[in-house]
Order: structure tokens, then C-alpha cells, then sequence
């Protein structure tokens, strides 16, 4: 037998009957954990940036919330990737398009910030859910005296993994138009979406949730999520990756031995299959970004039946 696996591995064909790691398992193996990241810690990071990173060295002044596991320096969840990104008052961020899609929530930003889109200067305003889906020009233009912030989502892991990755510059730094559009279906202004999300009629027991109808995303679903003032939830373990970013208000997660207190402008990731527990101490609107509809798409989103093991 040992000079069959020689003979096998001179060929670099492998026998199945002898592999190192199972191939097949029955349940997800969670290899990316729960991890929780702090705006008020990435803001001060990003001012120090802005000291010495300009627009001109790096595609984008951004803080990568890469998960913490051994050997990962880039993904958050196994499909997506969440980032904070600072523009400084009166800097541009270059306009370019990739394969992946991509979006953004808008934390701190006065007026005259936008993502420009295909040629429309889309405002950007805090609370706001702007799309940049697959292959469309976008850039950042912040017009105003003060630094913007947000938190980018990509599904750039996903698309590393399939190869179909493409990138490609625009030939003008930023593109060039005079077209406002507040009202680009690009874009969920909060304005609209958070006294949505607190009357809405889809709940589960302690939230209410807010579903973000777009087409433009095919891999990444989006919702608000709106916790009143001392709610509880639970949710059961699920397929799906979930990343959740904080909009407004304090609570507390719990997944297993993960906890976590979050406050506005935090991110925190739930990858696949892990059960969580809410408390929020405060009246709160998250925002969920989540491989669901891919998911959904291949057959392969399956959620824990309540009691089992």
C-alpha cells in the first residue's frame, strides 16, 4: 500500500480512500468566527491615514476588517469583505469599476459628499445605503470643508475565489458630470429607510426588519434591522454569511463563547452558521449585509430548526 501512495504521488493523483482532511462533512465546519470592530477606534485610525495616505498612493484610504483567523489578511466573512473609508473635505477617490459589487453606508458626512455613479453625483448623507453594483464607473467626491466616513462591502472574497476578477481605471481621475440624482434607485436614503424600518410590518419576536428591494446586487441581500429599547432576539443558526454594521443605538450580541457590545459606526460579522442572542440597550437600526440571495440562488440556504441540537 505505501508504495502505491508513492507511485500515486509521483503522478499527483490522490487516493480517495486516504484523504488527510474529509472532504465531506455534515455539518459547516465555521472556520471564520464571530469578530466585532469599533468605529471609535477605525475614525482616529483613519485621521492619522489621512496624514500621510493621500489619493494619489492608495485606490482608497481604508481600514480592511479582515477576519481574525489564521491565515486570512483580507476577508471578513468567507464571500464578503467590509472596510471603513475616510475622503478627506475637498479630496476626490478616484472613479474606477471591478467585477465585484460593492456598497456603502454613509456614517459621518456633511453636505456635498457624493459617489458618483455612471455620471450622477449620488449625496451621501449619514445613514444612507448607496450601490455600486458589478462593472458600473464610481468614484467619491467630498465637496464640503470636513472629512466623510463610511463602511464599504464587497463581495470580493466570492469573486478571488470563482477568478472572474476584473478592474479597470477611469480615464479621468473622477468622472466628470453635473447630474444630481438623490433619487437614483443606487441609493437608500435614510431619511426614507429609518422611519420605514421602525413601522414596518415584517418582524420576528423583539425586531422589526426592513428589507432593501434592489436588483442590482445579485450576490448580497440587504436589510435594516430595528431593535426598541431593551429588546431581546434570538436567531438560529443559518447558511448564510452575515455582516452588520451599526446606524444608530447600543445593544449587545452573544454567539457561543463570542460577545460582543456594539454602538454606532461598529461592524461585526456572524459568518455561516453561527446562532445569535440580542440584547440593545438602547434604541437601535442596524444595517445587515448578507450572501443569503446567492445562497438562496444555488439551493444551498438552510436555516437550523428550532430545538435541534
Amino acid at each position: 500500500m505505501e508504495a502505491l501512495y508513492a507511485l500515486l504521488d509521483e503522478v499527483r493523483i490522490g487516493a480517495g480512500w486516504n484523504k488527510p482532511t474529509p472532504s465531506l462533512y455534515p455539518a459547516p465546519k465555521r472556520e471564520f468566527v464571530p469578530a466585532h470592530w469599533s468605529y471609535a477606534i477605525a475614525k482616529p485610525a483613519l485621521d492619522a491615514a489621512g496624514r500621510y495616505v493621500s489619493t494619489e498612493l492608495a485606490e482608497r484610504r481604508n481600514l480592511i476588517l479582515a477576519n481574525p483567523i489564521e491565515g486570512n489578511s483580507y476577508a471578513t466573512a468567507r464571500t464578503l469583505v467590509a472596510a471603513y473609508q475616510m475622503v478627506k473635505g475637498g479630496e476626490a477617490a478616484r472613479s474606477h469599476r471591478h467585477t465585484p459589487n460593492a456598497l456603502r453606508l454613509a456614517l459621518d458626512a456633511d453636505a456635498d459628499v457624493y459617489t458618483v455613479v455612471q455620471g450622477e453625483k449620488i449625496p451621501m448623507e449619514p445613514g444612507d445605503v448607496l450601490l455600486t453594483p458589478n462593472w458600473l464607473w464610481h468614484g467619491h467626491s467630498n465637496e464640503s470643508a470636513q472629512d466623510a466616513y463610511w463602511i464599504d462591502f464587497l463581495d470580493a472574497p466570492l469573486v478571488q475565489f470563482l477568478d472572474p476578477m476584473f478592474f479597470e481605471h477611469h480615464a479621468d481621475v473622477v468622472e466628470k458630470t453635473d447630474v444630481h440624482n438623490p433619487a437614483s434607485p443606487m441609493r437608500f436614503a435614510y431619511a426614507r429607510t429609518g422611519p420605514a424600518v421602525r413601522s414596518a410590518i415584517e418582524a420576528t419576536p423583539g425586531a422589526r426588519w426592513l428589507n432593501l428591494e434592489q436588483r442590482a446586487l445579485s450576490t448580497i441581500g440587504l436589510k435594516l434591522r430595528h431593535f426598541e429599547k431593551g429588546a431581546r432576539a434570538s436567531d438560529p443558526r443559518t447558511t448564510a454569511n452575515r455582516i452588520y454594521a451599526v446606524i444608530e443605538g447600543a445593544g449587545s450580541v452573544t454567539s457561543d463563547e463570542h460577545a460582543f457590545a456594539w454602538s454606532r459606526g461598529d461592524v461585526f460579522v456572524l459568518p455561516g452558521w453561527n446562532p445569535a442572542q440580542w440584547t440593545a440597550s438602547e434604541e437601535a437600526c442596524l444595517l445587515l449585509v448578507t450572501d443569503a440571495p446567492l445562497l438562496a440562488k444555488l439551493g444551498w440556504l438552510k436555516t437550523e430548526e428550532e430545538g435541534a441540537a
